[in-house]
């Protein structure tokens, strides 16, 4: 059997902790035609001690400053050569037989350009918190319904060369929703979707992911970026749900922050708020003082 190139980027930064399991998880695929590239924005940490063990199944890695995700996406699909392209975040992995069951999907409808499998969510201690499968036919006006029923996790999917041609580059301006972004436009562009029910990668959900300890952002610039794309009837609910809770903070901030429960509780809250962390930047001055 012909295998198609697979090109799988993995763009990272200081992850260390998790990027071993995530190239693991690619180079135990067994797919005979594989094209690994990993971006690394000049980490820290061990991350570079840990790319080196894995260098020679590697067709290309570098470690130099980068301007974010977005750009170090940009930067491996550069250097891509495969029929299919895709990219995996280092703390995210992918299941056994992922890659097979993508180019399965992709060799029965050669008129596809994206295939989109399921996949969870899981935390450090392996337990599932979310399960998304993709329940409907995936088309411009259900990727407008990305915040209610309409999203999918970007692990469990690849695309096609010419889909990715087709829209153009990752968004360097877009730091969260780029994923959603990406897929819109090629949905603009007319390039059509192929689901399976097939679980197919897991995310880790840990305290310095982007969609964990920004989820409120993450809402927010996906509504954005629906709303560039022609989706404003449909989110805007979502963004005036958004307003009214905010609002009601707001307005309530002193009562809530004065409780005296939540004074009791201020020296259990320091003692886990280790400095640095995001959660500082959001607790009540009483918190912090």
């Amino acid at each position: 059997m012909e295998y198609p190139k697979f090109t799988v980027v993995t763009p990272t930064y200081n992850q260390g902790q998790f990027i071993e399991k995530t190239i693991d998880s690619v180079l135990s695929q067994g797919y005979p035609n594989l094209e690994f590239i990993i971006i690394d924005g000049g980490s820290k940490d061990n991350t570079v001690e840990v790319i080196k063990k894995y260098e020679h199944h590697l067709a290309y890695w570098v470690s130099e400053p980068d301007r974010g995700q977005s750009h170090a996406i940009n930067k491996g699909m550069g250097r891509a050569t495969g029929d299919y392209l895709t990219w995996l975040n280092s703390d995210d992995w992918y299941l056994p037989g992922a890659l097979h069951r993508m180019h399965e999907l992709f060799a029965a409808h050669p008129e596809i350009g994206m295939v989109v499998g399921a996949g969870r969510i899981v935390d450090q201690m392996g337990k599932e918190v979310h399960y998304i499968s993709p329940t409907q036919e995936i088309t411009l006006e259900s990727l407008y319904k990305w915040l209610s029923s309409g999203n999918f996790l970007q692990p469990s999917s690849a695309f096609t060369r010419s889909a990715w041609e087709s829209a153009g580059h990752i968004d360097e301006q877009i730091h969260i929703a780029l994923d959603l972004d990406l897929w819109l436009r090629m949905a603009k562009a007319g390039v059509k979707f192929v689901t399976t029910d097939a679980l197919l990668s897991e995310a880790l959900s840990h305290p310095q992911a982007k969609t964990t300890a920004f989820e409120d952002l993450m809402r927010l610039d996906c509504a954005l970026v629906i709303i560039r794309h022609g989706g404003e009837h449909v989110v805007r609910k979502t963004l005036e749900v958004m307003i009214t809770r905010y609002t009601w903070y707001r307005r309530n901030y002193e009562t809530i922050v004065s409780n005296p429960l939540l004074k009791m509780l201020r020296p259990i809250v320091k003692r886990f708020s280790k400095p640095g962390e995001y959660w500082n930047d959001l607790v009540p001055p009483w918190v912090k003082d």
